[in-house]
């Protein structure tokens, strides 16, 4: 594995922000000040595939990377478009079992929460013309 490829999955692996490309960039940039833009995007996809890494793709949002590649949950805030993980045990869903059910196999999944967040929330309250 690259430098380049090692620092973004280390960078990526020590926050829980779900953080964009350009924000991954910033990262990486405190330890490889030299690494272009174009290398951080190319790098994620390539993590991404790998599985090392997950793709957040949100309609109407800048997509977001995760450095937690086993099966979880999210929640994105449909103001400012922040994305946490969803605490273990809040929805549960067997694979095995929907596929008992349906007679699919099933090759993933993906479910995703939106609402505010708390820091939305506390700025509607002191701006109530701010709409959901």
């Amino acid at each position: 594995m690259t430098r380049q490829r090692r620092v973004i999955l280390r960078e990526l692996q020590k926050v829980t922000t779900h953080p964009t490309a350009d924000q991954v960039y910033a990262m990486v940039r405190k330890e490889i000040p030299h690494v272009s833009l174009a290398t951080v995007y190319r790098n994620l996809d390539l993590l991404a595939r790998a599985g090392l890494i997950l793709k957040l793709e949100t309609a109407g949002a800048q997509m977001r990377f995760d450095g937690n590649p086993a099966n979880h949950y999210h929640i994105r805030c449909i103001h400012c478009h922040r994305v946490d993980d969803l605490p273990a045990g809040a929805v549960m869903v067997k694979e095995k079992e929907v596929e008992a059910r349906t007679g699919y196999r099933i090759a993933g999944h993906h479910l995703e929460y939106k609402g505010l967040c708390p820091e939305c929330q506390e700025k509607r309250e002191k701006n109530k013309n701010m709409k959901l």
